[in-house]
């Protein structure tokens, strides 16, 4: 995408994800380590070498951090083509945006939840970014089933995987990192792939054709 569309989502990054925003550059270094090294030592984050999915996940906020804040030493080949916009990552990052996000999440709910219960649903929004991730890493690296032989423990966790939005793929997707469709199979449906189709379409995105699986 060009350098207005880049800097439109990074915005829209930012607003979706609120108080638990994080920063692409750090996340896709710390993704480009999870297929480099899935199910290893190295991994950021697999069930394989955690008790439990809060460990596994907190193991991931510290490299995360060390990625982010410059204080881990990254290998060059994680490091190329990486988006970044100091501007949005200083205030995303910030203790004081989070606060105010979490702000914001409790008025919202003050002002319509009409059952005590749903009160309960608060900290999944404060940590939105974690609780997925916790999810697609935990389960899709536990539990499912496997079309490709890669390596590593990686499962397609749902067969029509709409709540995720193609994410627990996870076996197509280590098979086929580079490819924007995570589902491989007839049966299979990734919702993400028509919106990226579609921007691809109109040109807001271009979608460009690599002739292996690697993921950068």
């Amino acid at each position: 995408m060009n350098k207005f569309w880049e800097k439109f989502f990074y915005s829209f990054l930012y607003i979706t994800q609120g108080s638990s925003y994080l920063q692409p550059r750090a996340y896709a270094v710390l993704h480009r380590m999870h297929h480099m090294y899935s199910d290893t030592e190295k991994d950021p984050h697999s069930p394989l070498f955690s008790n439990n999915a809060f460990t596994m996940m907190w193991k991931t906020k510290s490299i995360y951090s060390g990625v982010a804040k410059n204080t881990l030493v990254v290998e060059d080949k994680f490091l190329k083509n990486l988006p970044q916009w100091k501007f949005i990552d200083n205030i995303g990052d910030h203790w004081y945006s989070r606060l105010a996000w979490g702000t914001a999440y409790t008025l919202f709910y003050i002002q319509f939840a009409e059952y005590w219960w749903l009160y309960l649903l608060l900290p999944v929004h404060f940590l939105m970014g974690p609780v997925h991730g916790a999810i697609v890493n935990w389960f899709g690296h536990k539990l499912g089933y496997s079309n490709f032989d890669n390596g590593d423990n990686s499962k397609n966790t749902l067969v029509m995987d709409v709540l995720l939005c193609g994410e627990l793929y996870q076996n197509n997707h280590h098979k086929f990192a580079a490819r924007p469709n995570f589902a491989a199979k007839w049966y299979e449906f990734d919702p993400t792939w028509p919106v990226i189709k579609v921007l691809d379409t109109v040109g807001i995105i271009k979608l460009q054709m690599k002739p292996d699986s690697t993921p950068f």
